[in-house]
């Protein structure tokens, strides 16, 4: 009877609070709503109440401010609060879906870049990324609702201000007591270094993401010396066990590119499953299909970038170092020393340059190019560029690569031996400019039995008018313009002594969806097979991640160095093959040569990692097995050690500037 009486009595007390209270009740319910709704839309759904609770202890203490408003303006502070939370949630939602990441001071730079592909933001622009201002509205309705019933003249009366701040922040501090008990080692470690931004935002929820990033994105502002003895501390001891590794050990492609130019072509958004893909027969890239069949061509090669997209694959492609997860490294940390492999061709007499028609401003080329070392950029400024030879984001590849050639031409007759780098920039997204790629029919020709058991011929739109039929028809035509680039080196003698490597710098970033919808296809129902069907093919369980990789390609036209490499590589670990191949040491990389006998490992920035045998997932802490040899646990433990150590060696080098700081320490 005592424990039933004390149940009522509770009972009694929480329907009086509520009923005195239903301003900021609706406040903080919102609150939570707002958070999950985010994650759900980014993150998905994830069974735990731990992140509601560390919204719910923020949105406590800051509501509870708002009882030192006079309940009929309490209205006007917690509707300011959730406007912020709401601004948050979409901001994010939004950058989500470009970056697959989330926003950050540290990252705020991004949204300068975005300027010049605002019609690729657009593109991406959704009614879902509004949804959270249905929030809002609810809450003015209610809001409206009070004021009619003469709520808050009512509440006045009773309502003792000082008492119900003191209230609701002691339970806003409770509750944040509790949830600083459930905090695991692992998750500390999480926030403090921040690469995993998903983790983050699905363990802590928004406002302790948004709290946590601004934390750590103040450290090296107020004093890059902030953890500097630790950071160089980890970086003496292990660039020491780095020494006693063979970087450069011997394989049968050392030194066979001494003394040759080296030209390296960065191809915008060409992913790998374009390679001998056809479409009604007609190959999608015909050109790239003959060039890897008389090159080396690393099917499993991916870009290891985070939201510095095309020049964070420059930067690792430069030093073999992981970009930086605080800020844009070409933007935030340009002015730092780096090992970089253009320095490394200019200490063996070569001339350095780089070729690209867009701004020498856009991603901070101007002042990163220097840092690293090249004699020339050819930016913009370099080119003529009319309006009927501009697509997407400016000069057509065609074009550029024309004007590009005769340069070429000139750098080759002058200055030889050379290392250059061109851009292109046509493939990019959002592949909106159909009608000047050319002719490529990305319809379905299929044949049925008609109703009177006749077989007959049929034609389906299949991909026309879709995301991933225009990507297509966009790589066909930078394919066709990397034919005409190939023909015109050839002809200019350009190729001679000359070594091409070719990658693809990102993803395209084509939902999944537009995949299901290219593979899975039915004509004859005009739908998607069902997934019980023998044909159907599944980009679940991380098939659509393992889908994001480029192809990268090293071709010297003078020699048959011909294979196909079905090991995974990264992009950091293109500078130690080089170094191998063209005989210079290197000392800072991350990765490896591809062809020496080390395991071969893939690292993201965000902690997922990659090998021949699995792919790990950092935010959810599993994996998926590529072969059929059993995985042990101490293999997944040593592999995480592996790729942690490294991230934050990485990272640090870039926020702490420990080359230049610490290269005389290393013994």
């Amino acid at each position: 009877m005592k424990i039933k009486g004390y149940f009522k009595k509770l009972i009694k007390t929480f329907k009086k609070y509520f009923s005195t209270n239903i301003l900021f009740s609706s406040y903080l319910i919102i609150s939570i709503l707002l958070s999950l709704t985010l994650r759900i839309l980014t993150v998905g759904i994830s069974f735990s109440i731990k992140p509601i609770l560390y919204d719910l202890f923020i949105a406590l203490i800051i509501g509870a401010f708002g009882y030192l408003f006079k309940p009929h303006n309490q209205f006007k502070y917690f509707l300011t609060v959730l406007s912020v939370f709401t601004f948050l949630c979409i901001v994010n939602s939004l950058y989500y879906t470009f970056y697959k990441s989330f926003l950050s001071i540290s990252l705020i730079e991004s949204i300068v870049m975005l300027k010049d592909v605002k019609s690729s933001v657009f593109d991406k622009l959704r009614l879902i990324h509004f949804i959270y201002i249905i929030y809002l509205i609810i809450f003015t309705l209610i809001h409206n609702k009070l004021s009619k019933k003469k709520y808050y003249f009512e509440i006045e009366k009773i309502e003792i201000s000082s008492k119900m701040f003191k209230n609701t922040l002691f339970a806003g501090l409770i509750t944040m007591f509790i949830c600083v008990m459930m905090i695991t080692k692992i998750d500390i470690s999480k926030m403090s270094k921040n690469w995993n931004r998903e983790y983050v935002m699905q363990k802590f929820g928004l406002y302790t993401y948004t709290i946590n990033d601004f934390i750590q994105s103040l450290k090296p502002k107020i004093d890059i010396n902030i953890g500097y003895d630790a950071a160089a501390y980890e970086f003496r001891e292990f660039y020491k066990q780095e020494s006693k590794k063979h970087k450069n050990e011997v394989n049968e492609y050392t030194g066979i590119f001494e003394g040759k130019n080296l030209l390296v072509i960065h191809a915008e958004s060409i992913q790998n499953f374009l390679i001998d893909l056809k479409i009604n027969g007609q190959e999608v890239t015909p050109n790239l299909n003959k060039l890897t069949k008389k090159s080396l061509y690393f099917n499993k090669f991916y870009p290891q970038i985070t939201t510095g997209t095309s020049s964070d694959t420059e930067f690792t492609f430069e030093t073999g170092l992981l970009p930086s997860t605080s800020g844009i490294t070409f933007v935030s940390y340009f002015d730092r020393k780096y090992e970089s492999i253009t320095s490394k061709f200019k200490n063996k007499g070569y001339y350095t340059f780089s070729m690209h028609a867009n701004d020498g401003d856009y991603w901070n080329r101007n002042a990163m190019y220097k840092t690293f070392g090249y004699d020339k950029f050819y930016s913009k400024d370099s080119y003529v560029i009319s309006d009927e030879d501009i697509i997407g984001l400016g000069l057509s590849d065609k074009e550029f690569f024309k004007q590009s050639t005769i340069l070429l031409k000139g750098i080759k007759e002058f200055r030889e031996p050379f290392y250059g780098k061109i851009i292109t920039l046509t493939n990019h997204s959002p592949f909106d400019q159909v009608d000047k790629y050319g002719d490529f029919d990305v319809t379905m020709s299929y044949e049925y039995i008609n109703e009177q058991g006749k077989k007959v011929k049929g034609v389906s739109n299949y991909l026309e008018g879709r995301e991933i039929g225009n990507y297509l028809k966009s790589a066909h035509y930078a394919d066709a313009a990397l034919g005409e680039l190939f023909d015109s080196l050839e002809k200019n003698g350009i190729l001679e002594n000359t070594v091409i490597v070719l990658y693809g710098d990102h993803e395209a970033r084509i939902p999944k969806s537009e995949f299901n919808y290219m593979y899975n296809y039915d004509p004859i129902t005009d739908s998607i097979l069902f997934e019980e069907d023998d044909r159907f093919i599944s980009f679940e369980n991380y098939k659509y991640d393992l889908n994001k990789n480029t192809p990268l390609i090293i071709w010297d036209s003078e020699n048959e160095y011909t294979a196909t490499i079905d090991d995974v590589m990264g992009m950091y670990d293109l500078l130690p093959t080089l170094a191998n191949m063209f005989n210079f040491n290197y000392k800072y990389a991350m990765g490896s040569d591809i062809f020496s006998s080390s395991e071969k490992i893939v690292i993201f920035p965000n902690g997922n990692f990659l090998t021949n045998k699995i792919y790990y997932n950092n935010l959810k802490g599993d994996y998926i097995t590529l072969t059929d040899e059993p995985i042990s646990e101490g293999y997944i433990e040593e592999l995480k050690d592996y790729s942690e150590k490294r991230l934050s060696v990485s990272n640090n080098i870039i926020i702490h500037d420990l080359i230049r700081k610490e290269e005389g320490n290393l013994k």
